[in-house]
């Protein structure tokens, strides 16, 4: 996936291959294991989760959607974080009812994600922390069929084994251990001390050699502990039924993730003689799936106004977009086609067309863009 990112060709016995390719390829054969079940050509729906969901992660997903060649178009991404809340969102409420902390670690680095939510909001709002750290580096990974993993009661609503109290097994150099172990424990110590963390998901190959003994012993201290590998497929799995409109779980809720809308988006309109609200764009929203298109007729003058309501608590904003050169008509006689998409989880593009008014007043073929910045 790093490679197709990056725009890397991969090299194999000196032939070099698309890596978007080669990963539809994976995607395709693993899809044709369903036939056992059922056939393919059934799939109404598929949601694809990454670690990161930035433009170009979105530029590569949707090319090996296109060459997935699957009956259904409804392919949907999301991020890790996003698959982290619908996993959540479907466990009991006693284990979310304070604060939770996933602990995701690949060797390379320790990844801390916080969730929580606002039950004081209408809808309630949903938001993950996440904190990173470099320092978990491994300086050398011990191996072989002796790595342990934690002694407890495999649970099928949760992704992985509870962990008891029990002594991890450990392999490898006895020093790294020890080093990993005591950074670990000082991050984590410091995440939980003055804060209500009801429960912890330990995720990522770096568990595997059972190396977080001591650190262990203190998360399993008054609170529930989980390790496991599938969380992030299993939110995707809660992520789709959504999408499908098969589960209306997070109906309640709104989740404002790096990769979402973090606020709405309107204009003050006239309707039927009276003012309203014209709700444009939604917060909780996938920025990337975020576009609108509608027409408006101005009452007068050369500009239109848009509104955004960001939910952190911040006060509404109001933006104006100057259309300069646009023809002058009468008040009402003059209709404007507005498109609108976000380009980024920050910036929303704007385009205005001039569409003149019938016979009356015919188009003038003026355009004009605007970038704003949410």
């Amino acid at each position: 996936m790093g490679l197709a990112k990056d725009g890397e060709m991969v090299d194999v016995y000196g032939e070099s291959f698309d890596p978007v390719a080669l990963l539809a390829l994976f995607i395709r054969r693993s899809l044709s294991l369903l036939n056992l079940i059922a056939p393919v050509e059934w799939l109404e729906g598929m949601m694809l989760t990454v670690d990161c969901l930035d433009g170009r992660m979105v530029e590569v997903l949707a090319r090996i959607a296109v060459n997935l060649n699957l009956k259904t178009d409804r392919i949907f991404f999301q991020s890790h974080v996003e698959s982290y809340y619908h996993y959540m969102l479907h466990q009991p409420e006693e284990l979310w009812s304070q604060e939770v902390m996933l602990c995701d670690y690949d060797n390379r680095r320790l990844k801390i994600y916080g969730f929580g939510v606002n039950k004081r909001t209408t809808p309630m709002v949903a938001m993950i922390s996440i904190d990173e750290y470099v320092e978990m580096a491994r300086k050398g990974i011990g191996s072989g069929r002796d790595a342990g993993i934690g002694v407890g009661r495999e649970t099928e609503k949760n992704a992985g084994i509870e962990l008891g109290m029990e002594t991890w097994k450990v392999v490898g150099n006895e020093e790294e251990r020890k080093r990993l172990d005591e950074i670990f424990l000082g991050i984590v110590e410091k995440k939980c001390g003055g804060r209500e963390v009801s429960c912890v998901y330990l995720i990522g190959d770096g568990y595997k050699d059972g190396w977080a003994s001591r650190s262990l012993r203190y998360l399993c201290r008054g609170r529930r502990a989980f390790q496991g590998n599938n969380l992030y497929s299993k939110g995707a799995c809660y992520g789709i039924k959504e999408k499908l409109g098969l589960d209306s779980t997070g109906g309640e809720y709104v989740f404002l993730g790096l990769d979402k809308l973090k606020a709405n988006i309107g204009m003050h309109v006239l309707r039927q003689g009276k003012e309203s609200y014209f709700a444009m764009m939604d917060a909780g929203a996938n920025w990337f799936e975020t576009k609108r298109e509608f027409d408006i007729i101005l009452e007068d003058g050369d500009g239109i106004s848009l509104l955004f309501t960001p939910l952190d608590g911040k006060a509404p904003r109001e933006v104006n977009m100057i259309m300069e050169g646009l023809k002058v008509r009468p008040g009402w006689t003059t209709r404007l086609r507005v498109a609108a998409e976000m380009v980024s989880e920050q910036q929303l593009r704007v385009m205005v067309k001039d569409m003149g008014f019938g016979e009356f007043f015919p188009a003038s073929g003026g355009e004009w863009n605007k970038v704003f910045e949410i």
